[in-house]
């Protein structure tokens, strides 16, 4: 009677196993991004450039409070936008052209921006 309740215990655990299965398919996680102009609705005075697509946002409380290293060059602010939403790659709002981007040591969604001896610190602002 024992081994039968084994039995049928294992069966059940493997069919469950089976029953939840993907058929081998991979799961794909992915993070969608929030343009300027979502950003700039709800703040629009908020200091912001783009960069691989990705909105970055200064002065934000908790950002301010980490101590973060800059590490490597990775661009510059090459355009100016502060007539409208549409922005593209390595364009900003309020930071001024030839803003050094960098990134950070210790974090990959934070980026450090130096204009005239000042650093600032960007969080990329997505959704999930």
């Amino acid at each position: 009677m024992v081994q039968r309740l084994f039995f049928v215990l294992i069966a059940l655990t493997l069919f469950s196993i089976t029953g939840c299965s993907n058929g081998g398919e991979t799961t794909k996680v992915s993070i969608d991004r929030i343009n300027a102009e979502e950003v700039l609705s709800l703040d629009p005075d908020a200091d912001v450039f783009q960069y691989e697509g990705v909105i970055y946002k200064t002065n934000i409380d908790w950002v301010e409070e980490l101590s973060l290293t800059k590490d490597v060059q990775i661009g510059e602010i090459k355009t100016k936008n502060d007539t409208d939403t549409n922005f593209k790659d390595e364009m900003a709002n309020k930071l001024p052209v030839g803003a050094k981007i960098f990134s950070a040591k210790e974090r990959g969604d934070i980026l450090i921006v130096e204009v005239e001896g000042e650093i600032l610190k960007y969080l990329a602002i997505v959704e999930g």
